[in-house]
């Protein structure tokens, strides 16, 4: 039995805890907000992101961020946008040697930095891992089998977390390539919500299944220029988070995509979906980052222009779709512009 803080009380961050509390460890569910702690507590449900699930009595919930304290994991749940700040209140909290988990999907904006990267810049003196799949909150809530890939510079580590998120419902891998399940689980939602915009439109199967296909390309192409390995790629946070992402209505982003494509604004499909839209602050960065090292992401590339710029999201397809001719795997694992 560990003693386990979870930062971050959305869908994602209640699923987790749920799921720890099956596995009989000591659960603290922090929320940012003591607003937000007492709507939770009075219903024992997050009703915004989870409504129908009931949260047992016995996860603990608390605004107080000292709740972090002497555990034995904590873990970072929050908006990719909330990491840096909350890694900074508590970093006069934590002990040398706390195993961080992150489980936050984002690249932050400005710096280019994953979430790990954050992490060890405002906690230095902490073991950083990060866990990514194919993992909707909404099923893993309610039990249904799912598999997810934590990783780590350490084996110890990884292995350590296996064994205490592991349950008969919720299989986890082990991986020592950080920036590949990172940059897997924030580039899908770009890809995501480009779908959704088909979707939106009322374009077919054929034209998504293109997207995610070439999606796939960018995103490999992007990791393996940030030192990621091709194959993480091909695995549960590549096109594992990628395929349930873009299919599912549980997509925040792909709903956010639908809206736009049937030509709500940025801000009104944000608004709609009265979530958090990773997909939006994901694909500024990633088009920047590319930029910055100079890798090819016409995809992502076209879903900026469109979610920035202005442009039309039939004008952005008609200019993939005009690309200049290539061959399909010529160049795609390598760190050039092909």
């Amino acid at each position: 039995m560990s003693n386990i803080c979870v930062l971050g009380s959305g869908g994602w961050g209640t699923a987790i805890a749920m799921l720890l509390l099956k596995n009989n460890h000591n659960v603290t569910l922090w929320s940012f907000t003591q607003e937000e702690c007492d709507e939770i507590s009075k219903n024992r449900e997050n009703t915004r992101c989870l409504p129908g699930v009931k949260i047992p009595s016995e996860i603990t919930l608390t605004a107080d961020i000292n709740s972090c304290k002497s555990q034995d994991v904590i873990v970072i749940a929050t908006p990719s946008h909330g990491v840096r700040s909350t890694a900074k209140r508590i970093s006069h909290i934590v002990p040398e040697g706390q195993i961080i988990l992150n489980i936050s999907k984002g690249i932050e904006e400005v710096t280019y930095l994953t979430m790990s990267q954050v992490l060890r810049e405002e906690l230095p003196h902490c073991r950083i891992a990060v866990m990514s799949g194919p993992s909707h909150a909404e099923e893993v809530s309610r039990n249904i089998p799912t598999t997810n890939v934590v990783a780590s510079d350490s084996s110890e580590i990884t292995d350590f977390i296996q064994d205490t998120f592991m349950t008969p419902d919720f299989r986890i891998y082990t991986s020592d390539d950080i920036i590949g399940v990172e940059l897997g689980g924030s580039v899908k939602n770009v890809i995501a919500l480009c779908c959704g915009i088909l979707d939106g439109l009322g374009c077919g199967d054929n034209t998504k299944a293109a997207l995610m296909t070439r999606g796939l390309v960018e995103m490999t192409r992007l990791g393996t220029a940030m030192g990621a390995k091709p194959e993480t790629f091909s695995g549960l946070s590549g096109v594992g988070d990628l395929i349930v992402t873009c299919t599912s209505m549980h997509s925040r982003n792909r709903r956010a995509g639908i809206l736009i494509g049937q030509g709500k604004s940025v801000d009104e499909a944000q608004k709609e979906v009265n979530m958090v839209v990773e997909g939006v602050r994901s694909c500024r960065a990633a088009k920047e980052l590319a930029d910055k090292v100079n890798v090819e992401m016409p995809i992502v590339s076209e879903a900026y222009d469109v979610l920035f710029n202005g442009k039309s999201p039939k004008d952005a397809i008609s200019n993939l779709m005009k690309r200049s001719k290539k061959h399909e795997t010529e160049h795609c694992f390598l760190n050039t512009i092909n």
